[in-house]
C-alpha cells in the first residue's frame, strides 16, 4: 500500500479540525473526574462518548471494559496482511477542577481565548483522544496499519485497576508500536518526544498526639498539638536548600536521560530560570529550591510536595490543641528508582523523625512506575520525521517529564518488544491539573497531522511527498 501524499493528508486533517473542535468541546463538558467522592456516572458518560467517537472513526470493534474501577474503551481495526499493529493510548478521565473561583470561565465549559481552548481536560487528555480520532478519520479506508485504541478511565487517579484490565484484555491490546498521546511539547512551535518519566508515590501521613482536643490555654506549652507535630515532621523532608533529605532515594539518573550519551537524535534542552519562573507563576522574590540544572531537578531527581492537609479551617478553629492531623504527600522519583524502595525510604524517614514521640502512621494512596525509553528504534525515527514535517521543518527535541504515566511501564512489561513513542498535545502554558487548563489550537492541529503522518508511514510503501 503506497503512502498518502503529505499534502493530501494535511488537507484532510485541516478539513477535519472544526469537527474535532466540536467533539472536544463535547468531551470537555463531561466532568469525568475519576477520584473517589465524585459521581462515577460522569466517567461512564465520558466512556460512552469516547466509544462513539471511535466507532465514527471507522473502528469496527469497540467495547467499554472495566475491572472493578472506572471504564476504559478499547477500539480495534485489524492490520492488513504483513502490516504492523499500532496501539494508540490516551485517557478520558480528568483531574478535579478545584475552586471554580480560580478559573476565568466555567471549568467544564470549553471557551476559546487568544487561540487557546480553555476547560478541564481540554489538554489533559481529551485532546489526546481527539488527536487519535482525527488521525484515523483523515486516513479513513486508506489506513495502512492495524490499530488498537486504548482510552483509560482512571489514569488521573493512578490507574488503580490497570493491571487487572491488562490481565483480562491483554490479547486485544497486543501491538508492535505504542503511541502515547499524554505528554507535552517543549514549547509552542517546538515538537518533542518524551524519553523519560519520573515515578510517583502518594502517601497519607497521620499524626496523633492525644486522645482528644483540649483547651489551648490550660494545656498549651507542655502538651504538643498534632498539627504542629505534623508541620515539624513535614519540614524534615527537605534540607535548607530545598533538596529532598530522605536517605535512600536516588538523587540523579543520568543513563538514558534525554541528551545523554545513550540517547538517539535530539539533545538536552536548556531551561532558563526566567522561563521556569514565568511558566510556574512564581511570585517575585520566591527562590527556586534544590540544586543542579533545572532539567535535572525536574526530570532526574526526586521531588516531594505536600499536596494537602486535613485540619480545622481557620474561620472555624476553636482555641484547642488538635489531637490528630493528616497530610497527603506526593513523591516524584528518579526514572531508575523503584516504587518499592521509594515507598520504604519515605515511610522509614517519616517514622524515624516523628517529633516528641507523636504516633505516626503512613498509608499508601497510589503509585506509578517510572520509565526510560530507548529512542533509537525505527518507529522513533519515523515519529521524528513526522513531527518535523508537521512543524514545517522544526527539529523535534527529546525531553524528560517530571510526571508519570503508569500505563507505559505496565505495557512494557507485557509487550517488551513493542517500541513505545510518547508524544503529546500540551505545551508549557497548558496548566494541566491547574485552574484555566487550556489547549493551543494551532499546536493541536499540528499534533493531529503528525499522528496521521506517523500512521501512514508506519504502514510502509513508497514515499509520496
Amino acid at each position: 500500500m503506497s503512502l498518502i501524499p503529505d499534502h493530501e493528508l494535511r488537507e484532510a486533517v485541516d478539513a477535519l479540525m472544526p469537527r474535532a473542535r466540536v467533539d472536544l468541546e463535547r468531551l470537555v463538558a463531561i466532568p469525568s473526574v475519576s477520584f473517589p467522592g465524585f459521581d462515577p456516572a460522569h466517567v461512564d458518560a465520558s466512556a460512552a462518548a469516547t466509544a462513539e467517537l471511535l466507532r465514527e472513526a471507522g473502528l469496527p470493534d469497540v467495547r467499554i471494559v472495566r475491572a472493578g474501577g472506572r471504564p476504559a474503551v478499547i477500539g480495534r481495526r485489524p492490520a492488513p496482511e504483513g502490516a504492523p499493529t499500532v496501539l494508540l493510548y490516551a485517557h478520558h478521565d480528568v483531574q478535579p477542577a478545584g475552586d471554580p473561583a480560580l478559573w476565568d470561565s466555567a471549568p467544564f465549559t470549553a471557551v476559546e481565548r487568544d487561540g487557546r481552548l480553555f476547560g478541564r481536560g481540554a489538554a489533559d487528555d481529551k485532546a489526546g483522544v481527539l488527536a487519535h480520532v482525527t488521525a484515523l478519520r483523515a486516513l479513513g479506508d486508506r489506513l495502512p496499519v492495524g490499530v488498537v485504541v486504548f482510552v483509560e478511565g482512571e489514569e488521573e487517579y493512578g490507574s488503580v485497576t490497570l493491571p487487572q484490565l491488562l490481565a483480562e484484555h491483554g490479547t486485544l491490546l497486543s501491538a508492535d508500536v505504542i503511541v502515547i498521546a499524554d505528554s507535552q511539547n517543549w514549547d509552542i512551535g517546538a515538537p518533542s518526544v518524551t524519553t523519560s518519566l519520573r515515578g510517583t508515590v502518594n502517601l497519607f501521613v497521620d499524626v496523633r498526639t492525644s486522645e482528644r482536643a483540649v483547651h489551648s490555654g490550660m494545656f498549651g506549652g507542655p502538651v504538643p498539638d498534632a498539627l504542629t507535630a505534623l508541620v515539624r515532621l513535614l519540614g524534615t523532608l527537605h534540607d535548607e536548600k530545598g533538596s529532598v533529605a530522605v536517605a535512600g532515594l536516588k538523587a540523579v539518573d543520568g543513563v538514558g536521560s534525554p541528551g545523554s550519551a545513550g540517547a538517539a537524535a535530539g539533545s538536552r534542552v536548556d531551561y532558563p530560570e526566567e522561563r521556569l519562573r514565568r511558566e510556574a507563576g512564581l511570585m517575585a522574590g520566591v527562590e527556586l529550591i534544590g540544586t543542579g540544572a533545572i532539567t535535572e531537578r525536574l526530570w532526574d531527581k526526586p521531588a516531594i510536595s505536600v499536596l494537602g492537609i486535613d485540619a480545622p479551617r481557620t474561620d472555624a478553629a476553636p482555641n484547642a490543641l488538635i489531637p490528630a492531623a493528616r497530610a497527603k504527600v506526593g513523591v516524584r522519583f528518579a526514572p531508575s528508582d523503584s516504587i518499592a524502595s521509594v515507598h520504604a525510604a519515605v515511610r522509614a524517614h517519616l517514622l524515624r523523625h516523628a517529633p516528641w514521640g507523636a504516633q505516626v502512621t503512613v498509608e499508601l494512596e497510589h503509585d506509578g512506575a517510572p520509565c526510560l525509553l530507548d529512542s533509537g528504534g525505527p518507529a522513533h525515527a519515523t515519529a521524528r520525521d513526522a513531527l518535523r514535517d508537521a512543524w514545517d521543518g522544526t527539529e523535534p527535541v527529546e525531553i524528560g517529564v517530571g510526571g508519570s504515566i503508569p500505563f507505559i511501564a505496565a505495557f512494557r512489561a507485557m509487550f517488551p518488544h513493542a517500541e513505545v513513542i510518547v508524544t503529546g498535545v500540551e505545551d508549557p502554558e497548558s496548566s494541566a491539573h491547574g485552574p484555566n487548563e487550556s489547549l493551543h489550537l494551532g499546536e493541536f492541529a499540528r499534533a493531529c497531522f503528525a499522528e496521521a503522518l506517523l500512521l501512514s508511514r508506519l504502514g510502509g510503501g513508497p514515499a509520496a511527498r
